[in-house]
């Protein structure tokens, strides 16, 4: 419901966030999907249950009172976290919010929202969902919920959530200041389904080749990829780059699916295994919608489990030029199970391996707190910005039918490397990435300007003639200094770029949704330049192939 898109491109930060990301992030085997959960027994299984004994001592004998379900909780989050980075306990009210962006749904009157100056605006409405259909726009700021006064209260987005979110068919009342109207309106919206696309953008990045960025990996994402492909393919799509960066997994069903659509018949596409877990392959089959035609798959440190599945397989067959830099390294399969009580546990019950055999894990033998930080550590390292600064075991060397040299150990080796770009790595860019100020000039700009701002009738219109200028810039710099950030000329100097591409691309995203942000941003992005350089290079030859003929 809430857009989330800021950026932070200081490596330290860019690095803990990336990991954070990841180890919330699941990648989950079709066994999850559905309803096919196993659920325990209630009945107590009888014997000697050491865990259970120590537990009822405890409540029974401690000093002090104890809140046993926290305590059993705490318990089985440290044993799990004791085997493995990502087999974990999920608590019954965290369970729904946890699985939602893998459903590809939640229900609520589909917004999205900023907290700005203490109160919630509308920055966009769900196209076709409940606030929408009644007449919300954005913009709008809602002051009132069931008679709640919800501006000017400290409000959080969790807040945000609780008041907005519900039943599907259950109603919401809302009192919304709306701009250039004196008198509060009134909305009475019923909420509904509300999807949560895992396609973030795709559009025509030239005249043949197409771009799709992919966020997650959840029970949605074949339809909606197959979506964009058919619109892509009619508008004249012959190449295909795809951008898996940032994008911490999912469903392992909707990665093979994907992958079917790249290979020809009977290639596989990975395979699993574990102790109590036989080998298991998967296949591609006679479908496949896109096997000719150059692919370029994006790739980086926040890219994981599913998505290094597809970049995998798709490397591994010699179908797609990797991109980037190398993945985060998460290749274990976790089976979910269900308590009684609503709540559900995570286990690793095998690993993912490549076609060619690759294990996509990363070690994690030195313990949790030591895998959070290894991403980190490659900043540290110079992994980020020198290809060679990554060392290989020849050992975990393997060879794709093709003659390239692909290697094991954890993650996905691009390709091709891109370094990560540090040109925000000064104090007032880490300042104002950090704390949200470009976004937040962004819609103050957006929401002061709507009417000037709304003449542009189309995202080419826009990034056509709007210019985050000078002047754009100075408020903006005014703007820092007001919020305690004072910028130096060194920092301007090399930070200008950077800002007002992003400054466009977020009042963009504002206007026009998604699509905008992302035209802009890229046109600044080396991975996808170097993807956008190798397509038109490919385009070239065969023309002069042709011409030879």
């Amino acid at each position: 419901m809430q857009s989330d898109q800021k950026k932070n491109f200081q490596p330290l930060w860019y690095a803990l966030l990336i990991t954070v990301g990841i180890v919330i992030g699941v990648s989950l085997n079709s066994s999850f999907k559905g309803g096919t959960n196993i659920l325990f027994s209630r009945s107590a299984s009888g014997g000697f249950n050491k865990i259970n004994d120590v537990v009822n001592y405890i409540r029974q004998e401690y000093v002090d009172t104890i809140n046993q379900q926290e305590l059993v909780n705490s318990s089985i989050t440290q044993i799990l976290q004791n085997l493995d980075p990502h087999s974990s306990y999920i608590p019954a009210d965290e369970l729904k919010s946890v699985n939602e962006p893998l459903e590809g749904n939640f229900e609520g009157i589909g917004i999205e929202f900023h907290i700005q100056y203490d109160t919630i605006m509308v920055v966009s409405t769900i196209a076709g969902g409940p606030s929408e259909t009644i007449g919300l726009r954005p913009g709008d700021r809602i002051v009132e919920v069931d008679k709640k006064k919800v501006a000017g209260i400290g409000i959080k987005n969790e807040d945000v959530f609780k008041y907005l979110r519900g039943q599907e068919g259950t109603k919401v009342a809302l009192k919304v200041k709306r701009s250039g109207i004196e008198k509060l309106l009134d909305f009475t919206i019923v909420r509904g389904k509300i999807p949560i696309r895992s396609i973030e953008t795709s559009f025509m990045a030239n005249a043949n080749t197409g771009f799709i960025k992919i966020s997650r990996f959840s029970a949605t994402t074949y339809d909606e990829f197959m979506e964009a492909v058919e619109a892509l393919k009619k508008q004249g799509m012959q190449n295909l780059i795809l951008d898996l960066r940032g994008n911490p997994g999912g469903y392992l069903d909707a990665a093979t699916m994907l992958a079917d659509e790249f290979l020809p018949d009977k290639k596989l596409i990975v395979y699993t295994e574990g102790k109590a877990r036989p080998r298991k392959n998967y296949y591609a089959t006679e479908k496949g919608d896109f096997e000719k035609g150059k692919v370029f798959v994006l790739i980086d440190e926040g890219s994981a489990s599913a998505s290094e599945i597809l970049a995998g397989a798709l490397q591994d067959w010699d179908r797609a030029e990797i991109i980037g830099r190398r993945s985060f390294g998460k290749g274990l399969v976790q089976e979910q199970t269900l308590f009684p009580d609503g709540s559900a546990m995570r286990l690793t019950v095998a690993r993912y391996y490549t076609p060619t055999g690759r294990s996509i894990q990363k070690p994690y033998k030195n313990g949790y707190m030591a895998y959070e930080e290894e991403v980190y550590d490659r900043f540290k390292h110079g992994e980020m910005v020198n290809a060679d600064s990554t060392h290989f075991n020849d050992s975990l060397k393997y060879t794709t039918p093709g003659g390239k040299i692909v290697y094991g150990g954890g993650g996905i080796m691009p390709d091709v490397f891109i370094p990560i770009d540090t040109t925000a790595d000064n104090e007032f860019a880490r300042s104002v990435f950090g704390l949200g100020l470009v976004s937040r000039f962004s819609y103050d700009y957006t929401d002061k300007h709507r009417n000037k701002l709304n003449t542009y009738k189309s995202i080419d219109e826009y990034i056509k003639n709007f210019s985050a200028d000078q002047r754009l810039l100075s408020d903006f710099f005014v703007y820092a200094i007001d919020n305690k950030v004072r910028p130096d000329e060194k920092s301007i100097h090399a930070s200008r770029q950077l800002i007002a591409n992003q400054l466009k691309a977020n009042i963009g995203r504002l206007l026009f949704g998604n699509d905008a942000f992302y035209r802009v941003v890229l046109s600044d992005d080396k991975a996808f330049n170097a993807a956008l350089q190798q397509a038109e290079s490919t385009a070239q030859s065969k023309v002069k192939e042709s011409e030879a003929k």
